[in-house]
């Protein structure tokens, strides 16, 4: 089942700018994909099945990582994954990430935080793929927007 990273993607392209609709950042034969967005976007039906709570209120952070083979195939990777955000005001929020392991290639860590209208955070991932010595660290900055 690769419904949730694809769902995920999907509606990356659809709610972000064109410049942020592929989020990903290499490091060597490593490519860590990412993105956050409301959980109440979601279906119901997704979000039964990964136990994700649907919510205006809510932020989802998705974090996939790939490894690329010699000929520039890419497979899923397990890893350590933490994660932080902090808001604009300095206010900083401990992420817990939870693994899912969708078989056929598709290993994805999410995490849920609670968010208000308009409020930016800069969420800071620290990823350490299994086999590997170091972390990567991946940033970036998401407005959430509340109804």
């Amino acid at each position: 089942m690769k419904k949730l990273f694809h769902i995920l993607g999907l509606l990356a392209v659809l709610t972000a700018g064109p410049a942020l609709a592929q989020q990903a950042q290499e490091f060597g034969d490593y490519k860590v994909y990412y993105n956050a967005l409301n959980s109440s976007l979601i279906s119901p039906s997704v979000a039964k099945v990964y136990g994700i709570r649907r919510s205006d209120s809510r932020g989802l952070i998705n974090i996939a990582v790939k490894h690329k083979d010699s000929d520039g195939n890419e497979a899923a990777v397990k890893a350590a994954v933490t994660a932080s955000a902090r808001n604009l005001t300095g206010q900083t929020r401990n992420i817990d990430m939870r693994e899912i392991d969708d078989g056929d290639d598709a290993v994805y860590y999410i995490g849920e935080l609670s968010v208000r209208n308009q409020e930016t955070f800069d969420f800071t991932v620290l990823i350490t793929p299994e086999g590997a010595v170091k972390p990567f660290s991946v940033t970036f900055r998401q407005q959430f927007f509340t109804e």
